[in-house]
Formats: structure tokens, C-alpha cells, sequence
């Protein structure tokens, strides 16, 4: 009897851990069962392992586990589970049970070179809210390399001096001007790109330009990163319908329409559309953020706590991204404290696991004290996800302790009034940092009492079933 042939494609916001952390669930869930199985991951370098038509073809059934666009539609009419990253990390064996058993249905929707037929195909596996999700996630993943590499080059002009970029001051400096500008147009484009790519998850690729002038509408306008989402929704759906209302003409019209009419029509309902809520956008946007500036002021232990329970929680879930993109618009508006927490408490949760694996040697196994090393890494530069497989095996537990020493980094970190200009890079952009020291002693206080939590509540279990580690 012939191995089973599984594809898979999995693919995260960020692209960074997530997605790599499903690809391999999915390999060893795969060897255990003596299946066959090709993983095409997208992440931030690109496609990787990228899966043929004759693969897809010979496949008796494919699993996407992703949170973002992996051009689903190739997969049409394959049996097909369609779930989140995360399912794909912490339940890849029962994925490929299903594939096994039969249970896949086949999977409906078009590739991203064909004319999408509805909403999307993820409505149909997944549920509205899934679809609207993968939707604005896919905006995040792309416009998180503007936002990072623009936002860290404005971190560096700074180094020169904060107001070293501006000509008509006495610490104007030529090259710090050329890292400011060339950053502040990178970090510019933040609200086009997320608009642009929420719309082409949408409508394929001709929601892209639609989505990028009401982006572009958004941002002068002021409504910043919400009026983007809005922007990329608008446009997404207007040109559905754009789709659906000329789907009559002859087929040697398509280049027409690619061309000429979707965009045209697109551009014009879109910004029709977004100049009619571009001033309340604008007004949620303002009040939003003098909100939570004024809190950061009157209460940053309150604010402390909410912000390190947000990135704790799902470590690079939607909640963590929440977060995460609250401290990146306030960054664009000149705030650089709400970041200096945000970037604290996702730095804790790696580093949490790696000190308890370090304090409490003898309760963890090998392969656990290995990632707790890693992980001193991991938390270094910011990436949260390396806390995931300790989680995993405990979340009702070990995810409170992530929190509390999450919240506690965030609430000293407002308390000593950091402030952190760069999005990402944790311990890397610590030139840039205004009282970095204290930045670091907020992190490991938190990071040391997470993990001390940690490692007693390790000991007691181990105690408590009298059992051994590998």
C-alpha cells in the first residue's frame, strides 16, 4: 500500500516564527504517522519549498495553516483543511488524521490569477470572521518590513541627536537628515501597503491599486491605520462587485477590464467612499490616540498591565498584534513610550521560558533546555513566538505567568518613562533608546520573576506526580 501524500502550505502575519513552527509540527506529525508530506511556507524571506502542479495534483489532501495569503485558490477542488497557523502548530497530528480518514472536503475558491467568484474561499472553510481576519493579516505581513526597516532607520538618525535631522538646528547633521527622510518615507508607506494587501487578499490582484489610493486617502487624511483597514475592506469589496456586475462581458474583454475598468471605476468608488468617512475615521483615530497618551500619563501600571496581558496572551496572535500596531501608529504620531512597553512585554515571554529552563534545570527535558537557549535569543530580538512550546503544553497555566512577567516589564518601563523610536529588534536598537539601561532592568525584572513562576510551578508538578524528566 502506497504512502499517503499530503501538501501543506503555512504562512504567519509576521513571517518569522509562527510559520516555521507549523511547518515543522506538521513534518514530525506526519513522519509519526507514516505519511508523505511537502510544507511550502511563506514567510518573510519569501516562498520557500514552493509546492508544483503535479505535486498538488498527486496529493491526497492539503493542509493550509495559515493566517495570511498563500494563493489557496491553487488548491481548488483538492480535499482541504483550512485553519489557523496556530491549529497547525499545536494540532498537526489531528490534521492529518482528518486527511487520513477522509474527512477533508474539497476546497473551493480561485487562485490569484483568476477572477475570484465571491468574498473569498475562506468563507467557506472557516467562517466570516476567519476570511476577515486572514484578510487584515495579510495587509499586516507586508506592511511590517516598511514599518520595521523605516521605522529603525528614523531610531538610528537619532543617535546623531533627536533633532539632528532638522536643518535650522544647531545638531543638524547631513547623514542623520538622509537616514530620517529615507525611513520617514518607508514608515510613510505603512497605511497604503496595509490597505493595498487587505484588498488583494479581498479581490485578488485587482483589488491592489484601489486599495492602495484609499490607503494613500486614509493616511494624508489623517485616520491613520484604522482608516486603512477601513480603506483595504472598501476597496476589496467594491471591486467584488466591480466583478460581479460585468462578469457578462465577452471574455476577450478580461485585459480591458484588468486594465482599464477595475481600476478606473475601483479608484473612483473607493474614493468616493473614503472621502465620505475619512473625517470620523480621522476623529476615532485622534480620540484614540490622545486616549491612550493621556493614560500612559495618569496611569502606567494600569496601562502597563492591559499592554502586557495583550502581547502575553497569544504571542503574536491577533491580540499581541493589536498591541503591536497600536505602539507602531503612535510611534508615526511621535510617541515613543506606548512602544517601550509594548516591545518589553514581548520580549519577556521568550526569555521567561529561558531563565526557568536555566534556574530549574532539572525539571525540564533536554530538548526543552535546548529552545530555553534559543529563546535567550529569541526574546533578545524581539520575537515572542520562542514561548509558544512551553505554552503549548500547559496554556492554562503557563500563559498567566507569561503575563504577569510581561506586565510587570511593561509597568516598570512606563514607570522609568523609556522610550524605544524602532518597532522591532529588541536589544539590538538599544543605542537608540532613551534610558536603555533601565529599559533592560524592567525586562529582567519581569523576565526573572516570570521565570522563577515558571520553574516553582515545574518543580511542583514533577513533584506532585512523582514523575521524571527525560
Amino acid at each position: 500500500m502506497s504512502k499517503v501524500k499530503i501538501v501543506a502550505a503555512t504562512g504567519c502575519p509576521t513571517g518569522i516564527a509562527h510559520t516555521f513552527m507549523a511547518e515543522e509540527s506538521l513534518k514530525k506529525a506526519a513522519e509519526k504517522l507514516g505519511v508523505e508530506i511537502k510544507v511550502e511556507t511563506h514567510g518573510q524571506v519569501g516562498v520557500e519549498h514552493q509546492l508544483t502542479k503535479q505535486e498538488i495534483q498527486e496529493a491526497d489532501g492539503v493542509i493550509i495553516a495559515a493566517d495570511k495569503d498563500v494563493d489557496a485558490g491553487r488548491f481548488k477542488g483538492k480535499p482541504a483543511i483550512d485553519v489557523s497557523v496556530s491549529k497547525g502548530i499545536k494540532d498537526a497530528e489531528n490534521l492529518i488524521q482528518q486527511i487520513i480518514d477522509g474527512k477533508a472536503r474539497p476546497y473551493k475558491g480561485s487562485s490569484k490569477n483568476e477572477t475570484p467568484e465571491k468574498e473569498s474561499s475562506e468563507t467557506d472553510s472557516g467562517g466570516v470572521g476567519r476570511a476577515i481576519y486572514k484578510h487584515l493579516m495579510n495587509g499586516v505581513s507586508h506592511m511590517l518590513p516598511f514599518v520595521v526597516g523605516g521605522g529603525v532607520l528614523i531610531a538610528v538618525s537619532f543617535l546623531f541627536g533627536i533633532h539632528s535631522a532638522e536643518p535650522d538646528h544647531e545638531t543638524y547633521n547631513q547623514f542623520a537628515e538622509f537616514l530620517n527622510n529615507t525611513g520617514n518615507v518607508a514608515f510613510g508607506l505603512m497605511v497604503p501597503i496595509l490597505a493595498a494587501y487587505i484588498a488583494q487578499s479581498i479581490a485578488q490582484r485587482p483589488g491592489l491599486v484601489a486599495g492602495f489610493v484609499g490607503g494613500m486617502i486614509a493616511d494624508t487624511g489623517g485616520a491613520g491605520f484604522l482608516g486603512g483597514i477601513a480603506a483595504g475592506f472598501i476597496a476589496g469589496y467594491i471591486i467584488l462587485l466591480l466583478i460581479k456586475v460585468f462578469k457578462g462581458l465577452p471574455k476577450t474583454l478580461d485585459g480591458l477590464k484588468a486594465i482599464f475598468i477595475y481600476p478606473l471605476l475601483g479608484i473612483l468608488l473607493t474614493g468616493g467612499a473614503m472621502y465620505l468617512i475619512v473625517g470620523p475615521m480621522t476623529t476615532i483615530n485622534e480620540g484614540m490616540m490622545s486616549f491612550l497618551s493621556n493614560f500612559q500619563g495618569s496611569s502606567p501600571i494600569l496601562l502597563g498591565l492591559i499592554v502586557g496581558c495583550m502581547s502575553a496572551l497569544d504571542m503574536g496572535g491577533p491580540v499581541n498584534k493589536a498591541a503591536y500596531l497600536t505602539g507602531t501608529a503612535l510611534l508615526s504620531d511621535g510617541n515613543f513610550y506606548f512602544m517601550a512597553g509594548v516591545s518589553a512585554a514581548c520580549i519577556a515571554p521568550p526569555l521567561i521560558t529561558a531563565f526557568a529552563t536555566v534556574f530549574f534545570k532539572k525539571y525540564f527535558n533536554e530538548q526543552e533546555r535546548n529552545a530555553g537557549l534559543v529563546n535567550f535569543i529569541l526574546g533578545s530580538t524581539h520575537i515572542t513566538e520562542g514561548a509558544i512550546p512551553f505554552a503549548a503544553k500547559n496554556p492554562l497555566v503557563v500563559i498567566p505567568i507569561l503575563m504577569v512577567g510581561s506586565s510587570i516589564s511593561a509597568i516598570l518601563t512606563y514607570l522609568f518613562a523609556v522610550q524605544v523610536p524602532a518597532p522591532h529588534g529588541g536589544f539590538l536598537v538599544l543605542p537608540v533608546v532613551t534610558h536603555g539601561f533601565l529599559w533592560v532592568l524592567a525586562i529582567l525584572i519581569g523576565s526573572l520573576v516570570g521565570g522563577f513562576l515558571f520553574g516553582f510551578y515545574k518543580k511542583r508538578y514533577y513533584e506532585k506526580n512523582e514523575v521524571g524528566v527525560e
